[in-house]
């Protein structure tokens, strides 16, 4: 069960990049911390280990990990990956937030 989170392929692509530079086996974890100018953010980590109970979402080659905790303030997103003139940057879409910053790392419940 992924909790309907999902990774496009265009995130999944940029993942895979990332992850081609580190240690066999290296996964992302994207996680949520309280914080951030809303109220969570949204933290991203590459990792060698795995928790038993991490939701594993795996994707053209990308491997995503995410905690329980997280996954009930992420369940329905989507996890994309955006390139424009402001820069790029992963992007996560959260049906569940009702307010984000700016930048938008940081978003409220």
């Amino acid at each position: 069960m992924t909790g309907n989170v999902t990774v496009t392929e265009r995130a999944a692509l940029r993942i895979g990049q990332i992850l081609k530079s580190e240690p066999n086996g290296t996964m992302l974890r994207v996680s949520v911390e309280g914080g951030g100018c809303s109220g969570f953010q949204y933290k991203f980590d590459t990792e060698r280990t795995k928790a038993d109970d991490d939701i594993v979402i795996e994707k053209s080659g990308a491997t995503v990990l995410i905690d329980p905790v997280s996954l009930n303030h992420m369940a329905g997103s989507e996890i994309d990956f955006v390139d424009d003139l402001i820069g790029s940057s992963f992007k996560i879409n959260n049906p569940q937030a009702t307010a984000s910053c700016g930048c938008g790392t940081s978003f409220s419940l």
